[in-house]
């Protein structure tokens, strides 16, 4: 099992793209594994056959422990099934009967297209889990679960993923195609929740809680403050049909201000020093199935608003995907956390360990003021509330940083260059 990111520690089996027997060539892609927050293939390094599969799909391993056994050569493959035999008996007496199942009146049918749809079940149970007739079909973990909730049969659907991996957005199209019907689609969309019953962590919100737990440790404190988005929501009812979206605006304001505001933007790690980061990458809240993550805009400082509306649409759809890679999520310096699109007003967001700050921006919302020549308007305003990290930041640097903001949002003509 591989060290996919540098906090991982367990993995689990997502799925073998390879079976028992099969010949590998160097950089195959042999199995899906799921680190923290990602599904990432893994592949060979050299030539080599798949001898035996020791961990099944579901199940998990700490890093560094066997997987699987390979034999470089044909000569070595007997010695390799031995040491699988001896070392672990349960995963070999489930992962030895593959090649035999098959009924002899089936076999030969195999490569027909009819028949396979009617071996699936029995292949299913010693091939990948969204198997069609033994034709591996592969597909993400959410993919597979929308896949049963929509009642979908991953084996017609096409892929669009990496590989052709089938992905969550490749399940919804299918199901709203004309051949299934609204009212069933209504009817499976919500899968029941059994009340009372104990769910276990997923890899991902066991990540969340590791981390939401480090940050106990840190003090920090919490300033508010109340900025006017009328030129703002102007500006994106001229931009958006191009593509631009408001989480891509907040980031733009966000990294400009911060690079007149340097150690909002630090870092500490060891509690003895901190570190002014180089760069400026905005990491975005984003809520996902089954837990939380945060993909990151790098350098949001210095690309064009068109480009960084276009990149966080392609980490959005990774992130659904679960095929962030880690310096996709992981290299953040400040942290946006954004509910306003569900009308959440104000909220304190916990701060993301290794980082200083993380701001949380809550709905715009037009609200009845005083203006400066004492007569009562109205104008569209928003809170944020920014929690840092009082070792390194100060009240005074964050209300700086936060008038900084305030002024380039109520005036963004810059945010387009």
């Amino acid at each position: 099992m591989l060290a996919l990111s540098s906090t991982m520690t367990e993995g689990k089996i997502v799925s073998w793209v390879k079976s028992e027997g099969e010949q590998l060539s160097k950089a195959d892609s042999v199995v899906v594994d799921e680190s923290n927050k990602a599904d990432m293939d893994v592949v060979t390094f050299h030539d080599s056959y798949l001898v035996a599969i020791i961990i099944d799909e579901g199940s998990s391993a700490p890093v560094g422990s066997a997987i699987a056994l390979l034999a470089e050569t044909l000569d070595e493959i007997p010695l390799a099934k031995s040491q699988a035999s001896s070392s672990s008996p349960p995963a070999q007496t489930t992962a030895s009967p593959p090649p035999p199942p098959p009924p002899p009146e089936a076999a030969p049918e195999t490569l027909a297209p009819p028949p396979p749809t009617k071996l699936a079940p029995v292949v299913a149970s010693s091939t990948h889990p969204a198997s069609e007739g033994g034709q591996r079909v592969v597909a993400t973990p959410y993919a597979k679960k929308l896949a049963k909730d929509l009642k979908v049969e991953l084996g017609s659907v096409i892929g669009t993923g990496p590989m052709g991996r089938i992905v969550a957005k490749d399940v919804e199209a299918a199901a709203s195609s004309p051949a299934k019907s609204v009212s069933e689609s209504a009817s499976v969309k919500a899968p029941a929740i059994e009340l009372g019953s104990v769910v276990p962590f997923t890899t991902m919100q066991g990540a969340v809680s590791r981390n939401m737990v480090e940050s106990l440790s840190v003090p920090t404190f919490r300033v508010g403050y109340t900025i006017t988005t009328d030129a703002l929501d102007n500006l994106y009812k001229k931009i958006k049909s191009k593509g631009v979206t408001m989480t891509a605006l907040l980031a733009k304001a966000t990294a400009m201000a911060l690079t007149k505001h340097p150690v909002v933007n630090s870092s500490c790690r060891d509690g003895k020093s901190f570190t002014y980061n180089s760069s400026i990458n905005i990491a975005v809240a984003v809520a996902i199935d089954g837990g939380l993550i945060t993909p990151v805009l790098p350098d949001a400082d210095k690309v064009d608003i068109y480009s960084l509306s276009r990149k966080w649409k392609e980490l959005v759809d990774k992130a659904r995907a679960k095929q962030l890679q880690p310096h996709e999520y992981n290299t953040g310096t400040f942290t946006l956390s954004n509910l306003g699109m569900f009308g959440v007003d104000r909220f304190d967001a916990i701060l993301p360990p290794g980082t200083g700050a993380i701001m949380a921006v809550g709905t715009s919302q037009p609200t009845v003021v005083a203006t400066k020549d004492g007569r009562i308007g109205m104008k569209s305003q928003m809170q944020v509330n920014v929690t840092a990290d009082h070792r390194v930041i100060y009240g005074a640097d964050l209300a700086a940083f936060l008038q900084t903001l305030a002024k380039i949002i109520e005036d963004p003509k810059d945010l387009t260059f």
